[in-house]
């Protein structure tokens, strides 16, 4: 037996059920029209319960707050009702002398005052009727809508789900929408969440129930954790309460839900700083061990928000400290934009410890403050002894932490004592209380910020599709590196790290840089690895195995990365012209300048050359660079750096980064951390090694994740055998097709013989799917190793072969152009002929141009199609292009629309489900299922015209076939001529009502429209039973027209 989305919907009403939320089926929610989405009864008893004086009044203007406010701009009214959801409003009494009330939708103390109820199946009229499978009221309020798609169709997704949600329900029902606080989506194995506004990546599951699991759930088990863990009404409550995030602007549409780790680690560090705060407390607030790229930064975000909030702090001063020398912008950005969430006007970025002092001096609370360590080296004086300062460490690791004190001994300047940014820190804030946020925790991290609180692993946020999986590839054999030199550079970094200095400081250092220069600088070496990385570079592109070109390359010292700089230019000299990506759009080319596709990164230094300190420009222009970069059409491509960009720098669509720089533990964590961000179409990250760091990278994850390079990592080879078997299966699955022609014919031949290949393909649905998931997954893992010399130009050749095939497919079954991401130049344009050569384009031509439908189905346009010579290429265009133009329409008629494509549903599941013993006479049915598609042209062509022969216009025409429809539903007999004048005058009754814009949001004017119809049937004795579903389909027709006309 299937397990049906009904089915699936019973599972979680069931498990709903034991959370304590009361079930209604939605065809008995009692409502004044099927347009009312709040359930107004219930909204009304909980506010006279929690506020019994309200007059009846302010009883409706409270209830009107929430269901008068404009769906027009979903996203500004969304953000309003969330935020009266999560913080309330003062209400002015009717009464001046009854003092203002603070009005709260939802009791966020006592979860049990409120109303917890799941709705399914509720029919809700907007510019379309839509039918939710379920939806979750709190207070009357749908705070939460679900889709459901069962998981046993391979052609059916939950992304279809979320398309559901997201485009059509946002088009056509946005006064349900506008309440959303989330939505959820779930197939019962894939179970995740996100909002209306949310792209599909970054919708998540919830997959831990408590927090406090030593392992998340996967699979079916989801269901139960994002039920019982993310829906469980406390939980709920409190995170409408305080994880939801909008942005005080927002150019996109940015609503930000917090995802489980996020949610779990604020509420535990809450408690934790609450139990450890000073006095009574010894100050540490605990240490929060993140993998970098999970989203700790809006965890700070959602912490502050807890501290601040609270009354058990009596509003708090939130320093939150960077370990930059630069303040960071992103998490700067991120702050200055959430004032409204974080509940106070006052969040600063800090220019100086002066700056600090006079922001704290008189201060007795609030306020949130951003700074980097290194301002509280500037003096020892105390800045504020308050104990409501909680300071916010971002990536706590050595100079955070070093308390130590230093003694140095010099023959000229004697003996010097100095001590760790971190000591300087406390004493400044001797009573306030410590929180860190790191991605690789150490034990003096413990000692300063208290014990690990929570943890979120790099393994678990790659498990949880929150960040991508990395794969490493080792090129240093290819650039003659001498391993022992290497170690002793690596001794350097290891003992600078033990004192907990920054590469900055190690770069100050000028006898290690000119070891450093020495080894890794060596010219042969640089031309070497120059030379190599434009074969890899360039390869990726041209396989198109990169999103969008970005990569970074990772130097040792500033020396080496201007020497690999000069040695591509005398290599690649256009990669030195300014010049402006192609295909950029009026606004693009505002946003984004003509630039050089490779530059450095880096501070100037006052003994560079002139050369150099012109190329690198001063502060202003390397935040310019930053800007470019981070625009994904910018001409900026290739990112040469030495530190700059290896933290706290988020470009999600950079896919690449190059290392040839000795990085220890935390750094390389860091470092290769830059390409595991996720984005639309890319799989992995791809972390190219000139210099050996495998070894350290298997030490920094034992430390840091408890794993091994071979669990958080794929290596190439890995990615090799993938390719290999997808390869063997494609192999067998044409072991009995000729593709000798593709690879040694003429360039017809090769043409030919793709559109064969295709052919094959399409010969069933079984073999469609078969084939497009296992091109599928060699596309994924041919894109990790397109770069390396594994496979011979043979093996290439046939992989391209396949990709074109597949391209070919797509365009024949779902009309997208030739993809050509999926191959490279040469056999894009090879794709592109074949389909040229079959004719097909020239089809294609007429179907994109949406002109007349008519036009499509005249007798020329039906010879093209009928002298197509291969049999299922055929059915597919012609299945196609027939629901292009039933859809359309069903835009003017929406009945006959209807009956044509259950007609044409009918012939494709005949095809489809044909038996085994139908492949003896297989051309015979591929030739009969092509003609009853022609037949279905010709019959479909004739009912467009139809109207004409019956003296009515196309409107009319509708009107007739709902009255025709209705008599043959009820079975009974109406005279045609009485017909056609009944439908004559129901399009002028439509006409009449249509003057008004806005009739169809009103339900005084619908009211009137199905007035006016009742008594036109009855007039002319149209029987009175059938008044309903005459009334429905009219109104559904009028609706079509309005949106068509």
């Amino acid at each position: 037996m299937k397990y049906t989305e009904a089915q699936l919907e019973q599972a979680f009403i069931s498990l709903l059920e034991t959370e304590g939320y009361q079930y209604i089926d939605g065809k008995q929610l009692q409502r004044s029209s099927n347009q009312e989405v709040l359930i107004k009864e219930d909204l009304r008893a909980f506010l006279l319960k929690r506020y019994p004086d309200l007059e009846e009044i302010e009883l409706e203007s409270l209830v009107n707050e929430l269901a008068f406010q404009s769906a027009s701009d979903l996203y500004e009214s969304n953000k309003y009702i969330c935020k009266l959801l999560a913080d309330g409003f003062i209400f002015k009494r009717n009464n001046p002398s009854k003092k203002d009330l603070h009005i709260r939708f939802i009791d966020i103390k006592d979860i049990s005052k409120n109303s917890f109820k799941i709705v399914n199946q509720l029919e809700i009229q907007g510019t379309e009727l839509r039918i939710p499978d379920l939806i979750l009221y709190i207070n009357g309020i749908p705070v939460v809508v679900f889709e459901f798609k069962t998981a046993i169709e391979e052609e059916i997704t939950i992304h279809d789900a979320y398309k559901q949600l997201t485009i059509r329900y946002r088009r056509d029902i946005p006064e349900l929408m506008k309440y959303n606080v989330f939505c959820v989506i779930s197939d019962g194995v894939n179970n995740k969440s996100g909002t209306v506004f949310s792209p599909y990546e970054f919708y998540y599951g919830w997959n831990k129930i408590t927090g406090d699991e030593k392992k998340a759930l996967t699979g079916i088990e989801t269901t139960t954790s994002i039920v019982h863990g993310m829906l469980n009404q406390k939980r709920l409550v409190d995170i409408i309460h305080h994880f939801v995030l909008f942005p005080d602007t927002s150019k996109n549409e940015l609503k930000i839900l917090a995802r489980y780790p996020q949610y779990y680690a604020a509420n535990k560090l809450y408690q934790n700083i609450l139990k450890h705060r000073k006095p009574e407390g010894d100050g540490k607030g605990g240490t929060y061990f993140g993998a970098t790229g999970c989203g700790k930064s809006y965890t700070m975000l959602y912490l502050s928000r807890l501290l601040m909030r609270s009354t058990d702090f009596a509003s708090p001063t939130i320093i939150i400290i960077s370990d930059r020398t630069d303040l960071d912008d992103q998490l700067s950005k991120d702050f200055t934009n959430a004032k409204d969430f974080i509940g106070d006007e006052n969040i600063i970025n800090i220019e100086s410890r002066a700056d600090l002092r006079s922001r704290l001096r008189g201060r007795e609370s609030g306020g949130v403050f951003l700074t980097t360590v290194q301002k509280f080296a500037e003096d020892a004086e105390i800045l504020s002894d308050r104990t409501n300062i909680i300071c916010i460490s971002d990536e706590a690791h050595r100079s955070q932490v070093n308390l130590d004190l230093k003694v140095k001994i010099d023959d000229e300047k004697g003996v010097t004592k100095s001590y760790g940014f971190a000591k300087y820190l406390h004493d400044s804030l001797p009573n306030a209380t410590y929180v860190g946020f790191t991605g690789t925790p150490i034990d003096k991290t413990l000692e300063v910020f208290g014990d690990v609180v929570d943890q979120y692993t790099m393994f678990e946020s790659v498990n949880d599709e929150i960040t991508v999986r990395l794969v490493y590839e080792g090129r240093a054999a290819k650039v003659n590196l001498d391993y022992n030199k290497v170690q002793e550079i690596e001794n350097y970094y290891e003992n600078a790290a033990a004192e907990g200095a920054s590469e900055y400081h190690v770069e100050a250092s000028q006898k290690a840089i000119a070891k450093m220069e020495v080894v890794l600088g060596d010219s042969d070496r640089i031309k070497a690895i120059a030379k190599d990385f434009i074969e890899h570079y360039e390869g990726r592109l041209q396989e198109n195995a990169t999103v969008a070109g970005k990569v970074m390359f990772v130097c040792a010292s500033r020396g080496i990365a201007y020497k690999l700089y000069q040695e591509l230019l005398a290599l690649r000299p256009e990669w030195g012209d300014i010049k402006l990506a192609d295909g950029l759009t009026d606004k693009e080319q505002k946003e984004i300048k003509p630039i050089e596709r490779v530059k450095m990164i880096m501070t100037r230094n006052k003994d560079d050359e002139k050369e150099l300190w012109d190329l690198l420009g001063n502060k202003d222009e390397r935040k310019e660079l930053d800007r470019q970069f981070k625009q994904i059409k910018s001409n900026f491509k290739i990112a040469i750096v030495v530190d700059m960009w290896l933290t706290g720098f988020d470009v999600p669509f950079l896919d690449t980064i190059y290392i040839d720089k000795p990085l220890q533990t935390h750094n390389l964590i860091q470092t290769i951390s830059r390409v595991n961000r996720k984005y639309e179409g890319k799989d992995r990250g791809l972390v190219v090694d000139y210099i050996g760091i495998k070894k350290n990278l298997n030490k920094a994850l034992g430390m840091f994740n408890n794993q091994t390079a071979d669990d958080d990592f794929e290596d190439i080879a890995q990615a090799e055998v993938i390719v290999r078997d997808q390869l063997d299966l494609l192999r067998q699955f044409f072991h009995q097709f000729d593709s000798s022609a593709y690879f040694k014919g003429l360039p017809v031949e090769r043409l030919q013989c793709l559109n064969k290949a295709s052919e094959l393909v399409l010969k069933t649905e079984e073999s469609e799917k078969l084939f497009v998931n296992i091109t599928k997954k060699l596309k994924s893992a041919y894109n990790l190793v397109s770069g390396s010399e594994l496979f011979t130009y043979k093996e290439v050749e046939e992989i391209h072969f396949y990709f074109a095939v597949s391209s070919i497919v797509r365009k024949l079954t779902k009309g997208e152009a030739p993809d050509t991401a999926q191959m490279n130049a040469k056999v894009a344009k090879l794709v592109e002929e074949a389909i040229i050569s079959e004719g097909v384009e020239e089809i294609f031509k007429l179907d994109d141009n949406k002109a007349n439908t008519i036009d499509l189905f005249n007798d020329k346009f039906i010879e093209k199609i009928s002298n197509l010579e291969l049999p299922n290429t055929k059915i597919k265009i012609l299945e196609r292009l027939l629901k292009q133009t039933i859809n359309d329409f069903k835009k003017v008629n929406k009945v006959k629309g209807q009956d044509f494509s259950e007609r044409l549903q009918s012939i494709i599941n005949r095809y489809n489900e044909r038996s085994e013993g139908d492949i003896l006479d297989y051309e015979g049915i591929q030739f009969d299922t092509a003609e009853q598609m022609i037949e279905l042209i010709i019959k479909l062509r004739a009912e467009m015209d139809s109207f004409q022969d019956l003296g009515i216009d196309y409107e009319e025409k509708a009107f007739y076939d709902i009255l025709d429809m209705i008599c043959k539903q009820y079975g009974f007999e109406f005279d045609n001529d009485k017909m056609l004048e009944l439908a004559r005058e129901i399009k002028k009754i439509v006409d009449n009502t249509a003057k008004y814009p806005d009739w169809n949001d009103r339900d005084d004017i619908k009211a009137q429209l199905k007035m006016d119809i009742i008594v036109k049937l009855h007039e002319f004795g149209y029987p009175p039973i059938t008044q309903e579903d005459v009334y429905k389909n009219v109104l559904e027709q009028a609706e079509n027209f309005k949106k068509n006309r």
